[in-house]
C-alpha cells in the first residue's frame, strides 16, 4: 500500500516501522495540593534540566529551538493554569495536560499553518514533564528505524541516531516545523501529511522522500524499484560532490555564484570556505529567542562569521521578526502576522531594538567583507528610514570614538511592489530575492500550507517574470542581484532562475554540492 505525502527533507529510507505514538507510563497521585505542586515544579526542572543538557552538543538550529522550549517551561503563563487547577484538588499529571492540551488547541486551531506546525512543540513540552513525572522514559528507536506517528517532537529527532539511517513519516506533521528545519540540515529523510489512512500498520516500510510517499508491506517488485531509485539519489548526490570544491559555471562555461545560507554563527564550523562564495544571507532570528541580545552579543556573532569568511562577502539581513517567526517581548500577535508588522516594518516601529542590531553592525564591519540587507521593504521610504538609522549610528559610534564602518546596505526583494517597480529603488547597494516570500504572495498560497503547495512555485511564470525584470534591472544599472530563497538550491528550479537572468544563488550549505551540480548542466 502507497500513501503519498509531502515531502519534508529529501533522501530515501527502507526500514521497520518504529511507533511514535507510544504514550508516557501512569502517574502516581501524590497525598495533597502541596506534595502535587512540588512533583509538577520538579518534572518541569527535571526537563529544563534535560533540554539544558541538550542545548550542550547541539548546534545553532537545534540549540535556538532547545532554548525557545527552556523558555516556554519558564514562563509562569504556561504553567499558571496547571497550578491553579492542582491548587483545586486535580492531581499534577492531569493539571499539567489539560492545561497544555488547552494551549495546543489553541495553536492547531490556527488559519497559519506556522502556528500549527508549532503546537508540536507544545507537544513535546507536554509530554516530556508527563514523563518526567511518571519517572518514564522513551524507548530509543533502533539504528535505521522509520519513527512513524502522528507528529514527532524536536527533543525525539535530536535523541535519535541517525548515523545508521532512518527516516521519518507522519501523518499529520509540517514541512515548516523545527523538526523538517533540522532534517534537512542533518540529511534525514522526512515526509509529512501522510493522513489518517496511514494508522495503525507496522513490519517494513519504503520510505521516499524524494516525492512524497510511503510504501507499506512492499513486494518484492516494490522493493527493487525503491531500491533502484534511492540507488540513483545517492549517485547524484556522489556525482556533485566532485563539484563542491570547483567554481560553479554552467555548461556553456558562464560564471555562476553559489553563496550559503546560515542561520546561527557556529553554522560555519562545519563549512569549508573555499567551496562557497561568501555568505549570500545570514539570519539573525535566531539570537533573538530567549531574551532579547545585547550589543555585544550580536557583534560577536557577527564578527566571527565575518572573520571565518575572510574578503568573501557576508550578507547579514537585519532581524526579519514576525510573520512565521514570532519573537518574545518584540513581535506583536496579529490576525494575519504575513501580512502585518513583520520584517522592516517592525524594526521601524520599534527602533529602541532596531539600533542595538545597527551599531552591533557598524562594528562588526571592520573584520570583515560586510553587507548589511532588509527584510520586507515594500516602498523607498521604509529603505530611506532604515538608512538614515544606520547614518545616524554611524555618527554617534564616530563621536564616541568606535572603531565601525558603513557597509553596503541593500534590500530583500519579497514584496511584489518591489519587484514590479525596481525603478524606484536604483539607490540601493544590491538586490536579494527572497524566492520563499514573493513566490508566496504573487501566487496567494502560503508556502507553508500542504493544501496549496501545487500552487507555491518559483517556476510559474508570473514569479518568473518577476525575477527577470528584478534581473534585468540590476544589469542594466550596475546593481548586484542575487537570490536567497529555497528555490536557488532546487536542482528542478535552478535553470529557469538562470534562465530568468540570475547569476548569483545563496543556498543551504547542504544544498552546495547538488546546486553547482545542476548549474553545470545548463547551457545559458
Amino acid at each position: 500500500m502507497r500513501i503519498e505525502g509531502v515531502p519534508a527533507s529529501a533522501g530515501y529510507a527502507e526500514g521497520s516501522l518504529f511507533d511514535l505514538d507510544q504514550p508516557p507510563a501512569g502517574y502516581e497521585a501524590k497525598a495533597g495540593a502541596a506534595e502535587e505542586r512540588a512533583a509538577l515544579e520538579g518534572a518541569i526542572g527535571k526537563a529544563v534540566g534535560r533540554l539544558a543538557a541538550l542545548i550542550e552538543t547541539a548546534d545553532g538550529d537545534a540549540a535556538g529551538i532547545l532554548e525557545f522550549h527552556i523558555a516556554m517551561l519558564e514562563d509562569d503563563a504556561l504553567g499558571g493554569p496547571a497550578f491553579a487547577s492542582i491548587a483545586s484538588g486535580q492531581p499534577a499529571d492531569a493539571a499539567w495536560r489539560a492545561a497544555l492540551d488547552g494551549e495546543i488547541a489553541g495553536y492547531e486551531a490556527s488559519d497559519q499553518d506556522y502556528f500549527r506546525a508549532r503546537a508540536a512543540d507544545l507537544r513535546d513540552i507536554r509530554d516530556q514533564v508527563l514523563r518526567a513525572l511518571s519517572e518514564d522514559s522513551e524507548a530509543a528507536a533502533p539504528p535505521g528505524a522509520i519513527l512513524y506517528g502522528e507528529d514527532i517532537a524536536p527533543t525525539r529527532f535530536l535523541e535519535t541516531d541517525w548515523s545508521k539511517g532512518g527516516g521519518i513519516a507522519l501523518r499529520r506533521g509540517s514541512a515548516a516545523s523545527h523538526v523538517a528545519m533540522l532534517a534537512r540540515s542533518r540529511g534525514v529523510p522526512m515526509v509529512v501529511g501522510l493522513g489518517a489512512a496511514a494508522e495503525s500498520l507496522t513490519g517494513v516500510a519504503l520510505l521516499d522522500a524524494e516525492r512524497g510517499g510511503i510504501v507499506f508491506s512492499p513486494s518484492p517488485a516494490e522493493i527493487e524499484a525503491f531500491r533502484q531509485a534511492a540507488a540513483s539519489f545517492a549517485d547524484r548526490q556522489g556525482a556533485a560532490r566532485t563539484f563542491l570544491t570547483e567554481p560553479a559555471a554552467t555548461k556553456t562555461g558562464t560564471a555562476v555564484r553559489v553563496q550559503v545560507n546560515i542561520a546561527y554563527p557556529t553554522d560555519v564550523e562545519g563549512i569549508d570556505i573555499a567551496t562557497c562564495d561568501g555568505v549570500g544571507l545570514m539570519r539573525t532570528e535566531f539570537l533573538f529567542g530567549k531574551a532579547l541580545p545585547d550589543e555585544e552579543t550580536q557583534y560577536h556573532a557577527y564578527r566571527k562569521v565575518l572573520e571565518w569568511a575572510g574578503d568573501k562577502p557576508v550578507t547579514i539581513r537585519t532581524v526579519d521578526a514576525g510573520g512565521d517567526k514570532p519573537v518574545p517581548g518584540f513581535t506583536v500577535e496579529e490576525t494575519n502576522p504575513f501580512l502585518g508588522l513583520r520584517g522592516i516594518r517592525l524594526s521601524l516601529a520599534r527602533r529602541d531594538i532596531f539600533r542595538v542590531q545597527i551599531r552591533a553592525l557598524l562594528r562588526a564591519a571592520i573584520h570583515g567583507n560586510l553587507k548589511v540587507m532588509f527584510p520586507m521593504i515594500a516602498t523607498p521610504d521604509e529603505y530611506a528610514q532604515a538608512a538614515a538609522l544606520f547614518a545616524g549610528e554611524q555618527a554617534a559610534l564616530a563621536a564616541e570614538g568606535v572603531a565601525h564602518r558603513l557597509p553596503p546596505l541593500g534590500i530583500m526583494v519579497e514584496v511584489p511592489s518591489v519587484a514590479l517597480a525596481p525603478e524606484a529603488f536604483a539607490d540601493v547597494a544590491f538586490f536579494s530575492i527572497g524566492s520563499n516570500d514573493l513566490t508566496q504572495y504573487v501566487m496567494a498560497a502560503a508556502r507553508d500550507n500542504a493544501a496549496v503547495a501545487h500552487l507555491n512555485s518559483v517556476r510559474h511564470p508570473a514569479v518568473l517574470r518577476l525575477i527577470a525584470a528584478v534581473a534585468d534591472f540590476g544589469r542594466e544599472k550596475a546593481i548586484p542581484v542575487s537570490l536567497c530563497g529555497d528555490a536557488g538550491g532546487d536542482p528542478a528550479a535552478i535553470p529557469a532562475l538562470l534562465e530568468a537572468g540570475l547569476r548569483d544563488l545563496s543556498v543551504a550549505p547542504t544544498q552546495l554540492a547538488m546546486a553547482k551540480a545542476a548549474i553545470a548542466d545548463v547551457a545559458v
